[in-house]
């Protein structure tokens, strides 16, 4: 039985004295208030662990006693009760640090494992100060790894919200390290003894990815020969990361977004509903923007999933932190295949900081990995990375200027940054142009020169465009 201090912040008399006597039952100690300013005098004087509020109340509502207690986000779990069809004021209930949300009628079932989630969460307290600590000392977080002011504002985005049941969307290029940011949510969170359950939507093909996703019964489908359980049901009381969410049908982002919303599904060919406790990441290498601007990601599913954002940059925009990357992947893949290399040559090191790695993290891992195999002292020189690592790979045939040759090796990365780039050339700089042959939209291209960086920008901008 816990005995947590529970407030419950509500207007309608009824309400607020049932819902008060309903959490008595389950072991909690109960206080009421009629009112925000009344929940704010009894935050100071009684000092609760969870307040259970309502939005609409008079004198003050719901979002501005959150605001008023915001700073108390360590000690306080709130968790804001919102009537059907205001699902975006309890968004930004989130957004503003809720642990998490309630629609009315409340289903009890429900209120009562946010309860306990909230309860565990307090009790995750002292590891996560730990956890805190050691992010100060070393630069690191999980697996996680960065003392860069880039990477150190990231970790303190992840350690903010991964103790809430907020949404996080994630994005960031192919090889950043979206799903370790996801992983390492899930570890910090009150919810990682439960499982965490990473899916690839752009990895299942379109007919199968709502059984994967939601489950079937037994005859829902040709070739549904017994009952098959989803995701989010294989999560439950965990973590589910969709990554690559902007290549989920829309058909199938609809129906997601009401289990977000109402915390049930129905698997196919089922008639009945199955209520789901699962918190939902996501991860898009796409400019989420973009893509709802494409029809490829609903909007309303684009604004419930971005309740919290994290943006991974590429690896080229924090080198600073490649000396610390080594250092723990050289260790991690030394131990996995039972190799002695502890280090990098000043020459390797010197290499990877003029390097762009359009690959990412990825890249990294996968040079160092292959060159550890190789290598059979203590020090990684650059005859153990792979061949041609570094040099541009994409290169012009002398026999036709306006002909592109890939060589073996070359990454996506690579080859699209050097075709657009040849294309700006071979148009005069002209973007309008080369977007047109490139088959890319004009945004698309001017995103692209930024992720490259401002020499490249400047290049492409260095003549005056015909945009006729």
């Amino acid at each position: 039985m816990s005995q947590e201090k529970v407030l419950i912040v509500e207007d309608e008399v009824n309400e607020r004295t049932g819902l008060a006597e309903l959490v008595s039952a389950w072991g909690y100690r109960a206080e009421t208030a009629c009112d925000g300013a009344e929940g704010l005098e009894k935050v100071g004087s009684w000092s609760p662990s969870i307040v259970v509020t309502d939005l609409k109340m008079p004198r003050m509502g719901g979002l501005e006693l959150l605001e008023r207690v915001a700073a108390d986000a360590r000690t306080i779990a709130v968790i804001v009760v919102t009537a059907q069809g205001t699902i975006d004021s309890a968004v930004q209930a989130m957004r503003m640090g809720a642990y998490d949300y309630i629609t009315k009628p409340i289903d009890t079932n429900r209120l009562r494992t946010i309860l306990q989630n909230a309860s565990a969460l307090l009790g995750t307290r002292v590891e996560l100060e730990v956890t805190r600590r050691k992010l100060r000392d070393t630069g690191s977080l999980g697996t996680l790894v960065g003392p860069s002011k880039k990477m150190q504002e990231i970790f303190r985005l992840i350690e903010m919200v991964a103790p809430s049941t907020a949404s996080v969307l994630i994005t960031g290029a192919s090889g950043t390290g979206k799903e370790l940011v996801a992983r390492t949510v899930h570890e910090l969170s009150p919810r990682r003894s439960k499982p965490f359950v990473p899916i690839n939507c752009a990895a299942i093909p379109e007919t199968l990815i709502e059984s994967e996703i939601f489950g079937h019964e037994k005859g829902a489908f040709t070739g549904a020969l017994e009952r098959r359980t989803g995701c989010f049901e294989l999560a439950e009381g965990g973590t589910l990361l969709l990554d690559e969410i902007g290549e989920m049908p829309v058909a199938t982002q609809a129906k997601l977004l009401r289990v977000l919303e109402d915390h049930k599904l129905r698997r196919l060919g089922s008639k009945v509903e199955t209520t789901v406790d699962v918190r939902v990441l996501a991860a898009t290498n796409k400019v989420p923007e973009e893509a709802v601007a494409r029809g490829e990601l609903r909007n309303d599913l684009y604004y419930r999933l971005n309740v919290f954002n994290i943006h991974m940059p590429p690896l080229r925009e924090h080198k600073d932190d490649i000396p610390e990357l080594v250092n723990s992947l050289l260790g991690e893949m030394s131990a996995k295949h039972g190799r002695k290399a502890a280090a990098v040559s000043e020459a390797v090191l010197n290499l990877f900081n003029s390097y762009s790695w359009p690959g990412n993290v990825r890249e990294l891992r996968n040079a160092l990995e292959r060159a550890v195999i190789v290598c059979d002292g203590a020090v990684i020189e650059t005859k153990h990375l792979p061949p041609g690592f570094g040099q541009t790979t994409l290169r012009t045939s002398t026999d036709d200027p306006d002909t592109v040759r890939l060589g073996v090796g070359t990454t996506v990365g690579e080859a699209e940054k050097l075709l657009i780039l040849k294309t700006l050339e071979a148009t005069s700089n002209n973007k309008t142009r080369a977007a047109e042959i490139l088959g890319i939209s004009l945004k698309t291209l001017h995103n692209k020169l930024k992720e490259y960086g401002s020499a490249a920008a400047d290049a492409a901008a260095g003549k005056e465009e015909n945009e006729a």
